[in-house]
């Protein structure tokens, strides 16, 4: 839980190496996500876990190696670990790398066996609407409807604001996207995300999106989106130069 409250240090320092597995593997995904450095060395003792047979089993760790080579890009190696299933959590984690490696009808399939499974959970709901944005056209208002419905009941996170202000992107809404990304932003400064639609929704709306390129640049520098801006950085130079 203090993950959802963006406790990361605290989570590196109150879990100590006699803790059971399910929260060495919470101390490993906060040790990745504190600090670019720590990520070579966190995912060498991810692999050694991996491979220990006594251990590699386990959902939470299967679940957090999901997300690490999930963030890695590195997605055939991350459904190594989660595509078998077994919790809604990595049924949920599924639909997010199927959408990510553009494969929806594969997402659809994961979010079929959670909705047998319990079509009202929290993370159905959650999955329904990420492969509903996915879709586009007129499932972004269903998406809508889904955090607008979270939203009503618990509390605002910065997932539940920032899936809001992307169906209203997509809906052409961005100035009602941009009032719920900066609640967003109140909460967390340097949430990668929040950062990355606030880059976009401005440009959108004619404001600068410069700072919040420039803190995506220096809290998250290999995020998709700065990996696209220095791209175009450099062909824009290269153009530049070949004209000179």
């Amino acid at each position: 839980e203090l993950f959802v409250f963006g406790c990361v240090q605290l989570v590196i320092h109150e879990i100590d190496d006699a803790a059971a597995t399910p929260l060495q593997a919470g101390k490993l995904l906060a040790l990745y996500l504190s600090s670019p450095e720590n990520k070579e060395s966190t995912i060498s003792s991810l692999k050694e876990w991996l491979a220990d047979s006594a251990i590699a089993n386990n959902a939470i760790l299967r679940l957090i190696a999901g997300i690490i080579f999930m963030h890695e890009e590195d997605y055939n190696e991350a459904l190594k670990h989660t595509n078998a299933g077994g919790t809604m959590e990595l049924h949920a984690l599924n639909v997010q790398i199927f959408l990510k490696m553009h494969r929806s009808d594969y997402a659809e399939k994961q979010l079929r066996i959670m909705q047998q499974i319990d079509e009202d959970h929290t993370l159905t709901q959650l999955a329904t609407a990420w492969l509903n944005l996915a879709v586009g056209g007129s499932k972004i208002q269903e998406a809508y409807l889904i955090f607008q419905d979270f939203s009503e009941k618990y509390p605002m996170t910065g997932l539940i604001l920032n899936g809001k202000a992307v169906c209203c992107m997509h809906m052409g809404n961005f100035d009602e996207a941009e009032t719920l990304l900066l609640e967003a932003l109140n909460k967390d400064a340097k949430d990668p995300e929040t950062l990355a639609n606030l880059v976009v929704c401005s440009l959108h709306i004619g404001k600068s999106s410069s700072r919040y390129l420039s803190q995506l640049k220096l809290s998250h520098p290999d995020h998709v989106l700065v990996k696209r801006a220095s791209s175009a950085e450099d062909n824009f130079e290269r153009a530049v130069q070949s004209v000179a």
